[in-house]
Formats: structure tokens, C-alpha cells, sequence
């Protein structure tokens, strides 16, 4: 049953139980009377994660202090980073969701995938040990960005809209006002002509970031009213 993901996964379980665990819902769980969902392994997969990106941040920037390392680590863990790596590994095919979770699109929905992948390195963990989990999240690690903060909003929605099949956004320059020396252009981002977000900057790229995290912020919210 989990042969797929587990080939992407890079490691077979020897309990398929743990990972059918890491893989249900509360939703599953309530709705099927089921004794187990995987919050806990959640809660541990969090720790498991959060310990092998810290030792690898340290051994990779040994010249950084504390509070930079813990900027990139805030946002290597992000909740944004594990759905896209959740979307990657397809998780939400293998989620065990309540029909109302279902109906509503549960299988892509940040919380649920961001959750799982947490999940399932904590189910890693519980059955082959810290240094199968390890090699899981390095793997991952070594395609991700080393950086403060996702500050590159133009990728990150571009990636997002892909990842959902959505197309690609335009960008246009709807007004440009003040003095040559010091003008501020106004951008509104587009999806198939509909508005996702404007934003405001002292040159188009600016303008172009600002109305991307404009939109971003609109998908979240929709996410969070999904919920």
C-alpha cells in the first residue's frame, strides 16, 4: 500500500503501522472511530527535525551567530517549507481523511500536508532509529535554499501556483507616480485576469515582491478559512 511513497522516501518500514499513523487524520480518526491519529508523532517529528537542522546549520555556518542561524532554521522548518516538501512527496495521496476533510481539499491543505511531513519523520524515527531520520531530512536539507527568510515572494508564489496547477502569474504596472527621481510604481499580480494582490515599491521589482506577498497572504487566509 505505501510501497510508492516509500521508494520516494528513501526508507521501507519495518512496522507499516507507524507510518499508517503518521498518515491519519484526526478527521480519519473521529470519523471512523479509529484509536490513533498522528499528532503525536507529529510532536515528535517536530523535536527529531528541528535537532538535525540545527546540527547541520552549525556545521555548515560555523562563522554565523546564534540569532541569524535561528532565522534560517525558523524558516527551513516553516510551515510553508514542509507543505511544499509534502507536496513533493505527494503525501496528500496517502493521507487517511475524513470525508469532510475530503470534500474540502484536505489532501492539499497546508496544515494537514505541513503536519504530516512532521509526522512522518517522527514515525521514521520511531522505527529505524535517529540515523534513519537523519538521513531522511538531509536529503531534503540539501535541496533547500540557506537563507534568513523566503523574502523572494515572486518564486514562492510562482511555485505555489504551479504546485496546484494553476499557471503562471503576470505582473502589471497599473500607476506610477512622483517625481522622476523618485517615483513609486504600483503592481497588481494576476492569475488568468483575476486580481491576486497590488503592491507598492521605488522600482517595478520592488512593486512586483510587495503585490507577491500580497497574494501569498490571500491564499493563506483562504487556507486558514478552509480549515
Amino acid at each position: 500500500m505505501f510501497v510508492d511513497l516509500e521508494k520516494v522516501l528513501g526508507y521501507t518500514f519495518t512496522d507499516k503501522n507507524i507510518l499508517r499513523e503518521a498518515l491519519t487524520h484526526k478527521s480519519y480518526a473521529a470519523e471512523y472511530r479509529h484509536n490513533k491519529d498522528n499528532e503525536r508523532l507529529e510532536f515528535l517529528g517536530d523535536s527529531v527535525l528541528g535537532l538535525v537542522v540545527a546540527a547541520y546549520l552549525y556545521k555548515l555556518l560555523d562563522a554565523k551567530e546564534e540569532g541569524v542561524l535561528s532565522k534560517i532554521k525558523a524558516n527551513l522548518v516553516s510551515r510553508r517549507n514542509l507543505y511544499f516538501w509534502g507536496l513533493e512527496l505527494k503525501l496528500g495521496e496517502y493521507m487517511f481523511l475524513g470525508q469532510g476533510e475530503i470534500a474540502s481539499g484536505g489532501r492539499e491543505r497546508q496544515s494537514i500536508l505541513s503536519n504530516a511531513m512532521e509526522a512522518v519523520v517522527g514515525a521514521v524515527y520511531l522505527d529505524g532509529g535517529f540515523e534513519a531520520a537523519k538521513g531522511l531530512i538531509l536529503k531534503w536539507l540539501k535541496t533547500q535554499k540557506i537563507e534568513a527568510d523566503g523574502g523572494d515572494y515572486k518564486s514562492i508564489l510562482q511555485e505555489y501556483l504551479q504546485k496546484r496547477g494553476k499557471g503562471a502569474p503576470e505582473y502589471e504596472v497599473v500607476s506610477t507616480v512622483g517625481p522622476e527621481h523618485d517615483k513609486t510604481f504600483t503592481v497588481m499580480v494576476t492569475l488568468l485576469g483575476r486580481e491576486l494582490g497590488r503592491g507598492k515599491g521605488h522600482n517595478k521589482k520592488a512593486a512586483q515582491q510587495a503585490a507577491a506577498k500580497e497574494a501569498l497572504a490571500y491564499y493563506n487566509a483562504l487556507g486558514k478559512k478552509q480549515q
